[in-house]
């Protein structure tokens, strides 16, 4: 990265290095948006950054991964940061850049001043559009280095907040679970989030003699494309239908059996099964952490069996492959549990894997599916991260 910096910004005589992990969310889908709970962890897979001072008033920015094609960085003064709005963010021929421009135009908007230039060159591992978080990611790792480097009081969880609302900007309504997972996780633990309040415990993740496995279909996902916003009305028309019956804020406000008792005034089907997914999967994100912190991997797993059926089936975000990935991984021995994670439409599963049978699952795994459907499938063998620093 380093010989790469000084082609693209010149010879500068002092660096900064951070990182920022993906994340993988091993239950809880699609419950943060809704007030309920998520059990993310950080992975080693993410995204470096080596960072420097200009003296031009530009953030110059730059990335191995996306600009191949490009010989000199993409550059933009401060002033013309402010006054970007979500239409004229999205006519720049770098896409990538509206992940950090976006950050930086709400740090600007906080009354942050920004002294001198920074130049910027990014370079990550995460797969592109494997639903890990790579935005997540990029934007948590720009306000890391614009904090650190312009010495702003801003803590995780605000970095957290900021960066869900530059991915609002682009156009993706998420709730705040990746941004937190990237910015706050803990090495050797997962997170049990409260997406309500952000109230959260860090629960280590006791996996015996288990590894987490994460296999990428290579059907690339796209949130701001695919149907995710759709459900995101789907639900909130779902939560207006119950607050004429029930005193809620959000849809994880009810517990199963309330669910039941006043899911009848939901008046679209689609809408109720989207609701129904958002209630019983925060039941089984709260079950899964209490049975981890007990060691019953053996229920951990069959909890997350239940969440992908309950997203292939209530919240309808699986697609042919991940399913087929779920289902070979269900009849696999030596796997506790296997489920899409992410926002889906095409992505990843995570599977829960006894360490001598990894070898075993992936060449059966990978031999049935590219079998099916003429598709390599990839395979990530994962270890936890701390969340988003300067290395």
């Amino acid at each position: 990265m380093q010989k790469v910096f000084g082609r693209i910004f010149g010879e500068h005589e002092s660096c900064e290095k951070f990182f920022a992990p993906g994340r993988v969310n091993l239950i809880g889908e699609h419950t943060d948006h809704e007030g309920g709970y998520v059990f993310p962890c950080a992975i080693t897979f993410g995204i470096n950054a080596i960072v420097a001072k200009n003296n031009l008033g530009k953030l110059r920015l730059y990335s191995m991964n996306m600009d191949g094609n490009f010989d000199t960085p993409f550059e933009i003064r401060y002033g013309e940061i402010e006054n970007l709005d979500a239409n004229s963010i999205s006519k720049f021929e770098r896409s990538w850049v509206k992940y950090p421009l976006s950050v930086a135009k709400i740090l600007l908007g906080s009354n942050c001043g920004f002294d001198y230039g920074l130049d910027v060159l990014y370079s990550g591992n995460l797969p592109d559009g494997a639903g890990l978080s790579s935005s997540a990611a990029i934007e948590v790792l720009t306000g890391k280095i614009l904090t650190d480097m312009f010495h702003l009081n801003i803590d995780g969880v605000t970095l957290a907040k900021i960066s869900q609302q530059a991915e609002h900007f682009v156009g993706v309504k998420c709730g705040i679970m990746d941004q937190f997972a990237v910015s706050m996780s803990r090495k050797n633990h997962a997170i049990l989030l409260d997406c309500a309040n952000l109230n959260y415990e860090y629960v280590p993740l006791k996996l015996a003699d288990c590894k987490i496995v994460i296999t990428n279909s290579n059907v690339a996902h796209s949130l701001v494309s695919s149907e995710y916003n759709l459900r995101r009305e789907q639900c909130e028309a779902a939560l207006q239908d119950l607050q004429k019956v029930v005193k809620i804020e959000n849809l994880c406000d009810l517990n199963e059996q309330d669910f039941a008792k006043f899911s009848g005034v939901i008046r679209d089907p689609d809408c109720l099964r989207r609701a129904r997914h958002a209630v019983t999967e925060n039941a089984r994100a709260l079950k899964a952490a209490e049975e981890l912190r007990c060691g019953n991997l053996g229920e951990f797993g069959k909890l997350m069996n239940a969440s992908h059926v309950s997203l292939r089936d209530d919240y309808q975000v699986t697609v042919p492959e991940l399913d087929a990935l779920a289902e070979f991984a269900w009849g696999t021995s030596g796997v506790i549990g296997s489920r899409i994670t992410g926002g889906g439409f095409g992505g990843c599963t995570v599977s829960i894997v006894r360490e001598n049978c990894v070898e075993k699952f992936v060449n059966i795994i990978g031999e049935a599916y590219e079998k099916k459907f003429n598709r390599r499938a990839d395979f990530y063998v994962l270890e936890t991260e701390d969340g988003a620093k300067k290395i």
